[in-house]
């Protein structure tokens, strides 16, 4: 593979992704004295974490009674007893230093009138562990707190001397011959060049793959690039199946209201105008959990209540909330709705229809954001200098359906704590060991048949098919039938993907060969995630199976490890899930039926 001429640099640690998690993760680490490059393939400030609107989520307790431990609890509830609660317990005790931390950093949140951080009521928030009236535990800056949380954290890692590289796409993880990660084989795209990035360690903080359906609340560059390539690398990912819905997308153009709407007071309503949330979750309505509040949406529209002539979507109500409140809360909604849905939120309801938000699943690590891997009977064997965070990760603190404000807590909360752990065990300026002469070639063979390809289906057609495919079963609402033609139909476009055709043949700003990249990662995401349904029988969480409507903790609470080979078959294992915690200042939370 001697045609291409890769340049070699050296640090001690790799981040790929410049998001929320990846950010607080590159300062971190050159904070703490290690030499960090930042690799992403978009300006950092434009990662889709600037599109977080809502809030994150912290018991500090501004605006009533609240507890970390009702967090706690919370969260467990929410993942409905699939996330771990030694990750849970972490991330909810971490959580009010965080906020603290974003503060004194710079994050401007919005205060209440006597100077505190303001909080709002976010879907499954409680007090007193679900006994008491919904918890206001959702920090915010306005509708627009990860994008001023994402200016901070890049403004921190260039004030403690990270490194960026600006437009590279991370091609291929690089591996020795023990197994360990050494480091990323990276395309520089505005000049065409390769480069080989070495590190002691390589974190993984590529965001979600939710692009790999038709209608998603994710930037077109969510196309779950470190799945693709722990995938590709032979590993497993975890939870799949787990695709949470956002129940309010606006409609046809898929753009992300915020819950802060609902948080806010906003009401969901049928054709008949009726709020059919007290039907469904007479206590908590419009503040469910995000899976029940799309599957209530979306029988609401099966039944004949939809709206439009089609009958096809439900109504978002802020009229009652005035001007005022609009205007000073939720600005950036009421500019959304003008744009998108050519609404006047002060006078009319908006349009929306659950759509694919986030993805629970990802790269199995523990609550210090080392990868890990089931290697024969222990569960939890770490894959040396590989570390996952943020969405791309599963840690698993959302289990089977994420709460809303919870994202942007594990971003900075797991960011810190990979940073630690790298800290703990990397001597900065370390020497690097002697990589085999063959470490490359695996990543260049890819490289050059993709460039190369000369089949007869473009990129385009492919995704499109994939995208189809993944949004009319593997939806909201699965059964057997659907997921086994499911199935059948990705392995032959998973197949198809052999036939693809790239017209530009250089290196330099070939996005043809990029997006070709992405649908290679995405491909292998979609078939993890479609093949992990189908062969989990319950109903859990974010994944409702018509043909088996109940939990079945005795057979499947327990995470599912997939992995897919180069010919697009799955293979399956199983980690327990971990019900236990960190300290005796909580106890396990024992599963129980989840009613709002």
């Amino acid at each position: 593979m001697s045609a291409y001429t890769i340049q070699e640099h050296e640090y001690d640690m790799v981040v790929v992704g410049a998001g929320g998690a990846g950010l607080r993760a590159t300062f971190g680490l050159a904070a703490k004295g290690l030499k960090t490059v930042c690799i992403t393939k978009v300006f950092p400030t434009r990662s889709h974490t600037v599109a977080a609107q809502g809030g994150i989520s912290a018991a500090l307790g501004n605006m009533g009674e609240d507890d970390w431990r009702y967090h706690f609890f919370d969260t467990i509830k929410g993942s409905d007893w699939l996330g771990d609660q030694d990750a849970i317990e972490y991330m909810c005790k971490e959580a009010p230093a965080a906020i603290i931390e974003l503060e004194h950093y710079g994050v401007p949140f919005s205060r209440t009138e006597d100077g505190k951080i303001y909080q709002r009521p976010f879907g499954g928030m409680t007090t007193r562990y679900g006994e008491g009236p919904a918890a206001q535990r959702t920090c915010a800056a306005a509708d627009r707190t990860g994008h001023a949380m994402l200016h901070t954290l890049y403004q921190q890692s260039l004030a403690h001397d990270a490194r960026f590289m600006i437009e590279y796409f991370a091609l291929d993880l690089i591996w020795d011959d023990e197994g360990v990660c050494r480091g990323v084989l990276a395309l520089d795209m505005a000049e065409g060049t390769l480069h080989l990035f070495r590190g002691h360690g390589v974190v993984l903080a590529t965001g979600g793959y939710g692009r790999a359906y038709f209608s998603a609340t994710s930037a077109h560059t969510c196309t779950g690039d470190g799945g693709g390539l722990v995938l590709r690398s032979g590993l497993a990912l975890q939870d799949m199946e787990f695709v949470q819905f956002h129940p309010t997308g606006i409609y046809g153009a898929g753009c992300l209201i915020t819950e802060g709407v609902r948080g806010e007071g906003g009401i969901l309503r049928n054709s008949s105008g009726e709020r059919f949330m007290e039907r469904y979750a007479p206590h908590y309505k419009d503040l469910a959990s995000r899976d029940v509040v799309s599957r209530s949406m979306t029988i609401e529209i099966r039944e004949g209540r939809g709206v439009g002539a089609e009958k096809d979507h439900i109504l978002l109500d802020l009229t009652h909330l005035g001007p005022e409140v609009i205007h000073e809360k939720l600005p950036g909604i009421a500019e959304s709705a003008r744009i998108f849905a050519n609404v006047d939120v002060t006078r009319q309801p908006i349009p929306v229809l659950p759509t694919v938000h986030y993805n629970m699943g990802g790269i199995p690590t523990n609550y210090h954001g080392e990868v890990v891997q089931k290697v024969g009977e222990n569960p939890d064997q770490v894959v040396q200098g590989l570390y996952a965070i943020g969405e791309a990760a599963c840690v698993s603190v959302h289990g089977a359906n994420r709460l809303g404000s919870n994202s942007l807590l594990d971003l900075v909360v797991f960011g810190r704590a990979a940073a630690n752990r790298c800290a703990q065990t990397i001597k900065p300026g370390a020497s690097h060991k002697v990589l085999p002469a063959s470490a490359c070639d695996k990543a260049l063979a890819n490289l050059d048949k993709l460039r190369n390809a000369n089949g007869a289906s473009p990129t385009a057609e492919i995704r499109l098919n994939m995208q189809r495919t993944m949004q009319s079963d593997a939806a909201v609402f699965r059964t057997s039938k659907t997921l086994s033609e499911g199935c059948e139909k990705m392995a032959k476009i998973f197949t198809s993907f052999e036939d693809v055709k790239v017209s530009d043949r250089s290196l330099v700003w070939n996005s043809d060969l990029i997006e070709t990249y992405e649908l290679q990662n995405l491909l292998y995401n979609a078939v993890a995630t479609i093949t992990s349904a189908e062969q989990r029988k319950e109903s859990r969480g974010a994944h409702a199976h018509e043909d088996f409507p109940d939990r079945d903790d005795a057979n499947w609470q327990k995470h599912t490890l997939v992995k897919v080979d180069g010919k697009g078959a799955s293979s399956f294992d199983f980690r327990p899930v971990h019900m236990y915690t960190l300290s005796d200042d909580v106890g396990v939370v024992p599963p129980k039926k989840r009613v709002y």
